[in-house]
């Protein structure tokens, strides 16, 4: 699973004019499935993404996590995130996991999230047409692989 995790100020997801999911003051994750992901992967980048110290404590020092500072949370489904760009101009996507096992994968993702939280998760609706809007806070934006563990 790859992960870009921003820190937000807001962020919403709006589908056919209908707004979703919106939040203030946390992260927006945005999540590319491929096929060898698993329940392991699961549990580390949930574990990963609850506790990532990048909220700003009393002396402005990012040393807080999304826990300590009771932050809310958006998941977006993204398969261009496993994009191979090696050859020519146009990006393929044979490494995205195809929608019966990314969506399984997405779904268990969100409940690990609510279960590690300990609250709702936002998320978009997979394989719509999302429009997705942010204001990233610092900015701040942390890409992380659950196959390489960083």
């Amino acid at each position: 699973m790859r992960a870009v995790v921003q820190r937000v100020s807001r962020a919403s997801v709006t589908v056919e004019g209908e707004k979703v999911s919106e939040i203030q003051n946390g992260l927006l994750v945005l999540l590319g499935v491929e096929n060898a992901d698993n329940q392991e992967d699961i549990v580390w980048l949930s574990k990963k993404i609850v506790n990532l110290r990048i909220f700003n404590d009393r002396e402005g020092v990012m040393n807080r996590s999304l826990i300590d500072q009771n932050g809310d949370i958006i998941v977006v489904s993204q398969f261009t995130l496993h994009a191979s760009t090696k050859k020519g101009n146009r990006p393929s996507y044979i490494k995205a996991a195809k929608p019966p096992i990314a969506i399984p994968l997405y779904e268990q993702l969100v409940s690990q999230i609510e279960r590690d939280l300990g609250k709702s998760v936002g998320t978009g609706v997979f394989g719509a047409d999302m429009k997705v809007e942010l204001l990233n806070d610092g900015p701040v934006t942390i890409v992380i692989d659950s196959k390489n563990r960083e």
